[in-house]
């Protein structure tokens, strides 16, 4: 099992509603989560804004450490571990995160981009292992001396995958990676991720508010509300016989190319 996830708790503090003492109420944004993520399974998180599927996101990489509960990965409880104890384990799991252009450093060249986590976790040949991961995502090598604004939204987003390649981890985590990109660019990469999952072996979370981006991509899907879990299915399952309503609604708000056909 990658990843074995036990009555997972998170809240943040309601700055909003200070007392006159300074003191904050708390907001609990995951609500007591438990599901597992098998190794080599693509696991589509899915849900609205504020649902909680991007904190829970940053739980399973430990960017956020929980409230209570467990995270398992590959064994190893890592629900506190301290940044020194993370250390060797953090080049296996690795996240592609939404915006590129904001996760890409605007001073340093493709090549530095993709070479810095290598040079970090002291992993020799960074700038070949760089190229290698260029070409991997289907750019070619002259890109790596490019600025990230010389690049497109899609091309700062393949950019981004190579970065998290590069290192060969086990696991990636890709929250709303094709969302601000245009029709044609979004298949592109939901084709490139399926062709490298397939070739490197990954285990895949995608987070996402679409379930028909989900539904090509996952064999599994998690659907989460108000930070709880509503529906935990394998995908044909899910479109097939839906068991909440939350998720009929989510169904019903994919556009279709027959405006006569339903899904439900």
């Amino acid at each position: 099992m990658m990843y074995a996830v036990r009555d997972l708790r998170l809240s943040f503090p309601d700055m909003n509603n200070k007392s006159l003492l300074g003191r904050a109420p708390r907001i609990e944004v995951l609500k007591g989560l438990s599901f597992d993520i098998p190794r080599g399974a693509v696991l589509g998180i899915v849900g609205g804004s504020g649902s909680g599927k991007s904190t829970l996101g940053r739980c399973l990489l430990r960017l956020l450490e929980p409230d209570a509960g467990t995270i398992t990965f590959d064994g190893e409880d890592i629900t506190h571990a301290t940044e020194e104890q993370l250390r060797s384990t953090r080049r296996r799991f690795q996240m592609i995160f939404q915006d590129p252009m904001s996760s890409l450093n605007p001073r340093h060249r493709v090549r530095r981009i993709i070479a810095s986590p290598l040079r970090l976790h002291k992993i020799e040949g960074a700038d070949t292992r760089a190229a290698e991961a260029l070409d991997m995502v289907g750019l070619p090598r002259a890109f790596l001396d490019r600025f990230p604004h010389e690049l497109s939204g899609g091309q700062r987003q393949r950019v981004g995958i190579a970065r998290a390649i590069a290192l060969r981890p086990d696991f990636i985590l890709a929250d709303e990676i094709v969302s601000g990109l245009d029709v044609s660019s979004q298949a592109q990469v939901l084709k490139l991720l399926e062709d490298l999952v397939a070739e490197l072996g990954l285990t895949l979370a995608f987070i996402s508010h679409d379930l028909s981006v989900i539904r090509r991509l996952c064999n599994r899907i998690i659907v989460m509300q108000n930070g709880e879990i509503v529906e935990d299915a394998e995908t044909q399952a899910i479109f097939d016989a839906p068991r909440s309503d939350y998720t009929r609604s989510l169904l019903a708000a994919i556009p279709l190319p027959d405006p006569d056909q339903a899904w439900l």
